[in-house]
């Protein structure tokens, strides 16, 4: 029976952007709008994402080449696409499949919320800030943006993509927070209070990986298995500084 999944997927954070470092700058003054002027699919790497991004490719580049991806989607957005091309630039480009760019892997989009902390959303918006805490991160969705929900429901698509297209192939997701944990949601088949509890639990390190192996023996056609879960030490082994910056406002805890 024809293998349905790819042999190996690595999903992995971009570097540390300027927005990382302009949204914690915010909050940790208490102030109600992050100071960043570029929309958020322009927001760049900070140097040390650079870095962070390099030393990625290294690890993947000192893999075994039968064991290096040979097929890489990226969301679009400036800082996960830099990393990805980072890593692409290391890796043989004859052995590569494809190296793509798909939207459905961009960041979860905060609609009127965009650029505001958690001050900022309870000082211009109270109602909707009560709404966000009552109903939580998962199904909140904020006007003119998405719900976790939404962006599960475009992930859906990629998977389908996957199965149809990189069967048997090593597949490299570059993304964002949020598409790690929707897509360890779908591949792990968790609900909602299992993804929140990780999520609750520790922000996903910029240029971590988290990968999945396919084990033939595992169900009745084989199955992806959880390989590696936050996996540092692509920064840690080269002495690369780790952050753990959010992406978005953090959700009221409930």
């Amino acid at each position: 029976m024809e293998q349905k999944w790819p042999q190996q997927i690595w999903i992995v954070r971009h570097g540390q952007s300027a927005g990382n470092v302009a949204r914690d700058a915010a909050e940790a003054a208490s102030q109600f709008l992050i100071d960043i002027a570029e929309r958020d699919m322009d927001v760049p790497l900070s140097e040390l994402g650079q870095r962070q991004a390099g030393a990625l490719a290294q690890w993947f580049c000192s893999l075994p080449p039968e064991q290096r991806p040979n097929v890489v989607l990226y969301s679009p957005y400036v800082r996960a696409r830099d990393t990805a091309l980072t890593v692409v630039e290391k890796l043989d480009r004859d052995e590569l499949l494809t190296v793509v760019a798909d939207e459905r892997l961009r960041e979860k989009e905060f609609g009127i919320i965009d650029r505001l902390t958690p001050l900022g959303i309870a000082d211009k918006y109270p109602e909707l800030h009560e709404q966000r805490r009552h109903v939580g991160k998962f199904y909140f969705r904020p006007p003119g943006g998405e719900s976790w929900c939404d962006v599960i429901l475009r992930l859906r698509s990629v998977l389908d993509t996957i199965t149809r297209e990189y069967r048997s192939e090593r597949v490299l997701i570059v993304a964002h927070q949020v598409i790690v944990n929707c897509l360890r949601y779908l591949l792990e088949r968790m609900d909602e209070s299992g993804i929140l509890a990780i999520d609750r639990a520790s922000d996903v390190p910029n240029c971590s990986v988290t990968s999945y192996r396919f084990d033939p023996a595992m169900g009745k056609r084989g199955k992806l298995v959880l390989d590696l879960e936050n996996f540092v030490a692509p920064l840690t082994s080269t002495g690369t500084p780790v952050t753990k910056g959010k992406d978005q406002p953090a959700a009221p805890k409930s």
